[in-house]
C-alpha cells in the first residue's frame, strides 16, 4: 500500500527530546515500511525515516530561533500534500485540525488522528461542519466532547518492541517524565514522593508558556530528596526509567493518551496515577500499577509497588501497546477509508 504520513512540524520525526506526537508518527512510519508498505513522510526537514522523506523548512521548528510564525510553515506542508495525494493510496494526518478544508477535495483516502485534547467548546462547532471526515481517537475518553464526529476506530499508541530494555529489579526511586505544567501535577509527585520518604527524580520539559509556573511553584519545592533533571531524550529514557521503583502519573486533565505510561510498563516499571483521559484505559489497576484519587491513596500505592509484577507490566505492554499491533490496526482503518473513498469515486 502507498501510504503517507503526515506530521506536524513542531519537532523532528522522530523528536530529539519531548515530543508525542511525533514519536508515535515515527514509530508507525517505521513499522509499516518494515512491513514492506511504501511510506512517504511529510515532516521537517531534520527528520530521520526508512521511509521517504518530503522535507519542510529548515527543521523542527520549536528549536528554530528565527521562526515567528509556525502556521506559515504548515501551510506550505499541507499545500505540498494536496499536490501530491494522487500517488497515495492513504493519506494519514497528524495535523489536528489544520488540514479539514483541504482534505474534503483528496480524491485519495485520507483518516486523521486526533492526538490532542477535545474538550474545549471552540472545537464542537469546528467538527461539527467537519462531521464527514473521518478521525481515530487515540483512546475512548478522547471523544466524549465531539461523540458525533465521524469516528472510524479508537487506536492506543504502541511502541517497538526492542526500544526499551525490560528492568527485573525496581529501583530505589520515584520517576516523573513529561513536562512541566500545573495539569501534569509533578507537584503532586513531589508531595508524594516526600510523604513516602523516596527519592524523586523529575525529567521534564519546560514550555515557555509554564516557565513562570516552575519558577513560582515547582523551583522552591527542589532540593534534597527531589532532583530535576530538565529534558531528556530516547536514548536515555530506558535507563531513567528501568531504574526507578514506579513512574508517578499525576495528573489532573483528560490527557487523551500519556505515551509516557506504555514506555513505563515496557521497561516493567509499574504506574501510579490519577484516573484521568486515557488513563483508565492504559492502566490495569492492580496489574500494571495502581489509580489513585488522592494523594493520601497515592502515598499507600507507593507502599504496595512491590505487589505489582514488572514481569507482568512487560507482558501488558507486548500484548497491548507495540508498534506491531498499532500498525496492524492502522492499516485496517486504511483499507476501510480506501475502500469508503473509492466508492464515492464511483458513484461520484
Amino acid at each position: 500500500m502507498k501510504i503517507a504520513q503526515v506530521a506536524p512540524l513542531y519537532e523532528s520525526v522522530p523528536p530529539k527530546y519531548y515530543g508525542g506526537t511525533e514519536r508515535v508518527v515515527s514509530y508507525l512510519t517505521e513499522e509499516l515500511v518494515k512491513q514492506g508498505h511504501e511510506v512517504t513522510l511529510f515532516a521537517a526537514a531534520d527528520s530521520v525515516t526508512t521511509a521517504r522523506l518530503e522535507p519542510v523548512g529548515r527543521g523542527a521548528l520549536r528549536f528554530d530561533s528565527n521562526v515567528v510564525d509556525p502556521l506559515a510553515y504548515h501551510m506550505v506542508l499541507l499545500d505540498r500534500v494536496m499536490r501530491k495525494a494522487r500517488a497515495f493510496d492513504v493519506v494519514h494526518f497528524h495535523t489536528d485540525y489544520l488540514h479539514f478544508p483541504i482534505a474534503r477535495s483528496l480524491e485519495a483516502g485520507h483518516v486523521t488522528t486526533l492526538h490532542g485534547r477535545l474538550d474545549l467548546p471552540d472545537l464542537v462547532p469546528l467538527y461539527r461542519e467537519f462531521d464527514d471526515l473521518p478521525l481515530v481517537s487515540i483512546c475512548n475518553d478522547q471523544r466524549k466532547p465531539v461523540a458525533f464526529a465521524n469516528w472510524v476506530a479508537t487506536v492506543y499508541h504502541g511502541l517497538p518492541e526492542d526500544l526499551y530494555a525490560f528492568s527485573p529489579e525496581p529501583g530505589r526511586y520515584l520517576a516523573f517524565l513529561g513536562r512541566i505544567s500545573p495539569e501534569k501535577g509533578v507537584d503532586r509527585a513531589i508531595e508524594i514522593a516526600r510523604r513516602s520518604g523516596m527519592e524523586l527524580r523529575i525529567a521534564a520539559k519546560i514550555d515557555k508558556a509554564d516557565r513562570l509556573f516552575f519558577e513560582e511553584r515547582i523551583e522552591p519545592l527542589l532540593g534534597p530528596g527531589v532532583e530535576f533533571l530538565g529534558e531528556i531524550g530516547d536514548g536515555d529514557k530506558a535507563e531513567f526509567l528501568g531504574n526507578a521503583h514506579a513512574l508517578l502519573f499525576p495528573i489532573d486533565w483528560p490527557e487523551p493518551f500519556g505515551l509516557v505510561m506504555i514506555e513505563a510498563m515496557a521497561c516493567g516499571l509499574p504506574i501510579i496515577a490519577w484516573p484521568r483521559g486515557a488513563v483508565p484505559e492504559v492502566v490495569r489497576d492492580g496489574e500494571t500499577g495502581f489509580l489513585v484519587e488522592s494523594i493520601d491513596a497515592a502515598v499507600a500505592a507507593v507502599e504496595r509497588v512491590a505487589t505489582i509484577s514488572r514481569a507482568r507490566c512487560r507482558r501488558v505492554f507486548e500484548e497491548r501497546f507495540s508498534a506491531r499491533r498499532m500498525a496492524r490496526d492502522y492499516l485496517a482503518v486504511y483499507q476501510a477509508v480506501r475502500t469508503s473513498s473509492t466508492a464515492k469515486q464511483s458513484v461520484a
